[in-house]
């Protein structure tokens, strides 16, 4: 979409936005029977993203960069998540090769997930 504005969220007032997000948090937290959700904040989103940028350059002064911090002392935390999060999970997979209908179904339902098809054959994975 084209920016036509210099604010990520346009002129909304930061007050309506928080009440906004609050009272969805609220509503998905009751949906989905799950309490831990109304921990969640805008702060979580900021450590969300700087997590996700550290894993992906591995670069932690770009992350110290991108969140505005003016030693790389705050933002060694950012390392620290990133290696407890994506290097605790290996790269095994369990591998099923199908072909019958009911077992793609049944194999998708426990978190399978789809890698290709080659002579009617589905190749589904799942990480140990």
């Amino acid at each position: 979409m084209p920016k036509q504005d210099t604010k990520v969220f346009g002129t909304s007032l930061v007050s309506s936005m928080r009440t906004n997000f609050c009272r969805s948090r609220k509503r998905l937290a009751k949906k989905l029977q799950n309490p831990r959700l109304l921990r969640i904040s805008f702060h979580t989103f900021r450590h969300w993203k700087a997590t996700a940028i550290q894993h992906q350059t591995h670069d932690p002064w770009i992350v110290e960069e991108f969140l505005g911090h003016k030693s790389l002392r705050s933002t060694e935390i950012y390392i620290t998540y990133e290696k407890t999060i994506y290097e605790s999970s290996s790269d095994e997979y369990t591998v099923k090769v199908v072909k019958d209908p009911n077992e793609i179904m049944r194999l998708l339902e426990v978190g399978f997930e789809f890698v290709c098809e080659k002579d009617n054959l589905l190749f589904l994975r799942k990480r140990k």
